[in-house]
């Protein structure tokens, strides 16, 4: 074949990565689920009893700790929202798809975007919870995350008009981030950090203090505060050294015996061939100095998780979190692949979604249970969506739609979701009702659960 003839052709694979025809293609998807369609009932026809499914989802979790994870969930409808995924998960079964896969958050509820730090200090937001990660539509967490923003703005005491504008401006700013993408250079949309600038790009300058407060606090938020907080100096016989441990803090925070701890040093060796080769060197300059069992989150309590404290360089303290990590509660009603380990599939959706991730980001097996290993508070911050005003609200919805827009595109080209968009802004009002509709179904939901 002479240079005349040469066709260009994928670098990987066989699938065609034209950019033009990508778009074409997703066009044609709107056949299969026209935009209107995603306005659809918020129970699906195969979901469980409220009750029944927090008895479920309760599998595998500490039975001393089922109570308190109930209290926390009773809290508002928005916090039962923020622990049932798998509920809703189950509503959107069959719901009309455009059959299209990104890597899910599967949780992305309008609390699970944070700020935290990168290995060069940088302060970005992105999706930060992997619990419930798996491949799937890429509408589910769309949706997840409008009808939190109206659950979020409900308990704010922010009018109806507003809750839905919030939430279907999420959507706007996810279909208009994703046609910005789509005509960027790979290289560049691959790598755009969402950093402070990001809050601009989606058209959310009510949100400048916001995120500037969170970004103070996220700075301050690091091994050494907690070091500082929950724990106190002993004296080291065998070193002569003072050192730290933790001071307990029942039920939140409590010892293990000796028997617990040398299991989870034990998986903490086998943790460290999960992290790349020059990650290995870092983390093994530590010394593992005391261990404690932490009580976390609201759909996570009940769940095995530690934090580990270890010595490093003269004074300095570095603090793991060591966390139990269930099967995704979406797994039941995706037709996806048993995964081998739970924590490597967290490790996995993580690495391929957030623009930046952990560097000691890794996972484990400790007493047969999967384990997921990451630093803890890392220079983490957030914004307390439920306590946005007004405009604030609509604004954290429009800079959560790009988060979430950047964070699918790692997985999904963005010329296939440009193409099915085809910039109809039909879809921001299908889904706006639907988030309604959900937060409605919520309350019920949450009114039977504290009945």
């Amino acid at each position: 074949m002479g240079r005349g003839d040469w066709v260009e052709r994928p670098l990987v694979g066989t699938d065609d990565v034209d950019p033009a025809q990508l778009y074409a293609r997703g066009k044609t998807l709107r056949e299969r689920a026209p935009v209107e369609a995603h306005d659809h009932a918020a129970a699906g026809a195969g979901r469980p009893g409220v009750r029944e499914y927090f008895e479920a989802s309760n599998a595998g979790r500490l039975p001393e700790l089922v109570e308190l994870r109930r209290e926390r969930m009773a809290a508002s409808p928005f916090t039962f929202f923020r622990g049932a995924a798998g509920l809703m998960a189950a509503d959107l079964a069959g719901s009309p798809s455009s059959g299209l896969t990104a890597q899910l958050c599967g949780d992305a509820h309008a609390a699970n975007f944070g700020l935290y730090g990168t290995p060069e200090g940088r302060i970005v937001m992105d999706v930060n919870d992997f619990d419930e990660t798996a491949p799937g539509p890429w509408e589910w967490d769309l949706k997840r995350l409008s009808a939190s923003l109206v659950l979020a703005g409900r308990e704010g005491g922010i009018g109806s008009a507003a809750c839905r504008e919030a939430a279907e401006d999420a959507v706007k700013s996810y279909r208009r981030t994703i046609r910005a993408l789509a005509e960027l250079p790979f290289l560049q949309s691959w790598n755009a950090l969402p950093d402070a600038s990001a809050v601009s790009r989606a058209r959310a300058d009510e949100l400048i203090d916001d995120f500037a407060e969170a970004e103070e606090k996220a700075r301050r938020n690091t091994s050494a505060k907690v070091v500082a907080k929950w724990t106190r100096h002993v004296d080291d016989h065998e070193t002569g050294l003072a050192r730290h441990r933790f001071v307990e803090d029942p039920p939140v925070l409590t010892h293990v015996d000796d028997a617990a701890a040398s299991s989870i040093i034990a998986g903490l060796e086998s943790y460290v061939d999960t992290l790349r080769e020059s990650r290995r060197t870092l983390v093994s300059r530590y010394r593992v100095a005391d261990v404690a069992f932490r009580v976390v989150g609201t759909g996570s309590v009940g769940l095995r998780s530690y934090v580990v404290l270890l010595h490093g360089n003269e004074d300095e303290d570095l603090v793991l979190q060591v966390k139990q990590a269930q099967p995704s509660a979406l797994a039941p009603y995706l037709d996806v692949a048993p995964v081998e380990h739970e924590g490597r599939r967290i490790v996995h959706g993580a690495r391929l979604v957030q623009a930046e991730t952990d560097i000691l980001l890794g996972w484990t097996t400790i007493d047969g249970i999967p384990f997921v290993v990451r630093q803890f508070r890392n220079l983490k911050g957030a914004i307390d969506p439920a306590a946005l005003r007004k405009d604030h609200l609509d604004d954290y919805g429009r800079l959560a739609g790009a988060l979430l827009a950047r964070a699918h595109t790692r997985s999904l080209h963005p010329q296939l979701l440009a193409g099915y968009f085809a910039d109809d802004e039909d879809l921001d009002e299908a889904i706006g009702a639907y988030a309604v509709r959900y937060a409605d179904q919520t309350e019920a939901d949450h009114a039977e659960f504290t009945s």
